[in-house]
């Protein structure tokens, strides 16, 4: 479950506006609307007031020129700001329908001039708390009171994210206007990013070749690649073919000779043909399955 109350919001009334919601497993979705009203303290207060009034209360009451955010009630209930379709209650449609009126007019879209701060980002961050994407399924917002815009109940039943109070079936609104989807959502909190994907160490096939070659000739621990030689000697040492006490010297002795020798044979390898024998010295082949088990890819 998402955040209920955003603790930087202004509380308005009493704090109950609806109920719970009929589809509670259905996506999650945000709903803009626009006033139809001019911005600013004094605007905020009255229709803030005028809301309650006509018992129309959305979740949210926002002022986009002095970032202002106010809250009518809890995001885990229905708030009264849409009118219901044939068969839809679509106030409480969803997991949550967190329903946002902005004190701005249809016909002047408010990010050509708005000002969002911190309680904006605050906003957005509540409601991807929900799992809301960051998505429009119903397309383009209408730009004008006789725009067909997307009011399909499938949609709006089936698909989660961002909607105008335009794409709502049973309602005639065109509200929020044209305004810049991208902006808005840029503006609010930033995705948490994922953790990045580990990256695989990787070791070199030709420098394992020279260490391999050219180490067992070395005064005892001498090494030519010791970073790659400690990748191969850990991975033996799982497969339990070579000592933890040689494990990590990083020198391609006698020892390790005699270990990648036992996992070619586990490879299947017998002959005598190079990169096919059993000898000891790392192939390709070989040294990938081993890789491939133990967490390490393989370059030339």
């Amino acid at each position: 479950m998402g955040e209920i109350w955003i603790k930087e919001a202004e509380r308005l009334g009493d704090g109950s506006i609806g109920g719970a919601m009929d589809t509670p497993g259905a996506p999650p979705r945000a709903v803009w609307h626009t006033t139809e009203s001019g911005a600013g303290d004094a605007a905020f207060k009255s229709v803030g007031a005028y809301l309650i009034a006509v018992a129309s209360e959305p979740h949210i009451l926002y002022d986009p020129t002095t970032d202002r955010l106010g809250q009518y009630g809890p995001l885990n209930q229905s708030a009264r700001a849409l009118r219901n379709a044939t068969g839809i209650r679509t106030n409480r449609t969803g997991a949550a329908c967190i329903q946002i009126e902005v004190l701005a007019r249809a016909a002047k879209p408010f990010t050509e001039y708005w000002r969002p701060g911190p309680n904006f980002r605050a906003l957005i961050r509540a409601i991807r708390s929900w799992g809301v994407p960051d998505a429009w399924p119903a397309g383009a917002l209408a730009q004008s009171y006789s725009d067909n815009s997307n009011r399909s109940a499938k949609v709006w039943t089936t698909q989660g994210g961002h909607f105008g109070h335009c794409n709502a079936p049973g309602n005639d609104h065109w509200d929020p206007g044209n305004i810049d989807v991208r902006a808005l959502l840029a503006a609010g909190a930033p995705v948490e990013p994922k953790p990045p994907t580990p990256t695989k160490p990787s070791v070199s096939l030709s420098a394992l070749q020279r260490a391999a070659d050219r180490d067992p000739k070395l005064p005892q621990g001498g090494t030519t690649s010791p970073a790659d030689v400690k990748i191969v000697e850990a991975a033996l040492r799982k497969e339990g073919l070579l000592s933890a006490q040689y494990a990590s010297d990083g020198s391609y002795g006698s020892l390790t000779w005699t270990a990648m020798s036992g996992w070619q044979e586990r490879c299947g390898f017998h002959g005598r043909e190079p990169g096919q024998a059993a000898d000891g010295r790392p192939g390709k082949t070989s040294l990938t399955k081993l890789g491939a088990k133990h967490g390490f890819t393989v370059r030339a």
